[in-house]
């Protein structure tokens, strides 16, 4: 005879959350002058917009091609925060040396006028780093995204650590999360938010964590090999030694020094013999 299955937690349906967490990483930004000099360019090679006699102005496309481009428009508009801004689950490289900084966003889906009626309080955000080296992984300490936020009293920071904040519909909560690289291999960013749903009828705690791997490559590569060197006669009665360094670029984009510096002890002076002060290190040299 057969028996009706019963049916397990796993197999019901999951009902979305009402929150959703979006990550950002910072990136440096790379600085350069774009601007162009009629000068430096022959008669054919001046951009449209300087020449004397401008081309026509294109036709005006379709509303279908417009309608099948993934951006319609090249006007820049206010900022969004896309899919395509955020970090990935897996994502690219991170150097040794660097600073990780990436903003956590909580945002309350929930549309105005929407029915049921829900709303949601006691949001809050918890960030844990596990590194290679250790089993256990290390909480991070979230500052307020805005210079509003972080000025205000060390009592309100407690009170909003332990109890959230309430967030309007369609409204979010972004908070600053900072970690400096100091070895290599792979590391786990596990953001975990909590927060509490309430309807007409009843209330709930609900909680979800989500886990981003990346991969952290040393970028530079340091030889350095010492030696005393001979006693001058007109030199006076203090030793002497040489050191070089050799520097080797092993990352993938190219590196430009600030500054090589050597950190002496008491008693030791050094002198610089290095002749460019800012070299570019292309990957592989």
């Amino acid at each position: 005879m057969a028996h009706q299955r019963v049916p397990s937690t796993i197999d019901a349906v999951k009902e979305p959350h009402s929150v959703s967490l979006k990550v950002l990483r910072y990136l440096r930004l790379l600085q350069f002058n774009a601007s162009l000099r009629t000068d430096q360019y022959p008669d054919s090679l001046v951009p449209p917009s300087q020449s004397n006699s401008p081309l026509p102005p294109s036709p005006s496309p379709s509303p279908d091609l417009i309608a099948s481009l993934a951006y319609p428009s090249t006007k820049p508009d206010a900022f969004i925060l896309s899919p395509l801004l955020t970090l990935p689950p897996a994502f690219g490289s991170a150097y040794v040396g660097e600073t990780f900084s990436c903003t956590l966003c909580a945002n309350n889906e929930i549309l105005p006028g929407s029915t049921p009626q829900k709303t949601i309080s006691n949001v809050r955000i918890e960030a844990e780093m596990k590194i290679p080296s250790s089993a256990t992984p290390t909480s991070l300490p979230l500052s307020p995204p805005s210079p509003s936020s972080s000025s205000s009293s060390s009592s309100s920071d407690e009170n909003e650590k332990d109890t959230g904040v309430d967030l309007d519909a369609s409204k979010s909560l972004q908070k600053i999360v900072n970690f400096d690289l100091k070895e290599e291999g792979s590391h786990v960013l596990a953001v975990t938010v909590t927060y509490t749903e309430t309807t007409s009828t009843s209330g709930r705690i609900r909680t979800f964590r989500k886990l981003y791997q990346f991969i952290c490559k040393g970028c530079m590569v340091v030889r350095t090999k010492a030696g005393p060197l001979p006693p001058s006669p007109s030199s006076s009665s203090l030793r002497k030694w040489a050191l070089e360094a050799q520097l080797e670029n092993c990352g993938e984009d190219t590196i430009c020094l600030d500054g090589v510096v050597l950190e002496t002890r008491d008693g030791f002076r050094s002198v610089g013999l290095n002749g460019e002060e800012r070299p570019v290190l292309m990957p592989g040299d």
